[in-house]
């Protein structure tokens, strides 16, 4: 049975893990030994944070709404339960950009749930 070199597919390995740790900090860039956890770290946390991000901009959809009706006099709670009684279907990302880029439409919003 002839004898088999692998020195190719070692190199394109070790080439392609360094291509996709390209641009990170000091031998995580260059050195295979810390590149391999670098990039199983990062695949990690984008994973995770893909998910986080939802999160984080329904907090900040709330914020903006929450800002928009305090001076109408009303609470973020109470008026998402008048957008339900008013059956406005509008989700909290249209309302956040309404709230912030268009006030005039939002506060016709505002006085329908009133």
């Amino acid at each position: 049975m002839p004898r088999v070199k692998r020195g190719v597919q070692h190199v394109k390995r070790r080439k392609s893990l360094l291509e996709k740790t390209k641009g990170m900090m000091w031998g995580r860039k260059s050195k295979i030994k810390l590149a391999r956890p670098a990039f199983l770290k990062a695949g990690v946390n984008a994973f995770r944070d893909r998910r986080n991000k939802k999160r984080i901009f329904r907090r900040l959809w709330q914020v903006k709404i929450n800002a928009a009706v305090r001076p109408e006099g009303l609470s973020y709670s109470k008026f998402m339960d008048g957008l339900k009684k008013a059956n406005i279907g509008l989700d909290r990302k249209v309302l956040a950009s309404l709230a912030e880029h268009y006030p005039a439409v939002f506060q016709q919003i505002i006085k329908k749930i009133k």
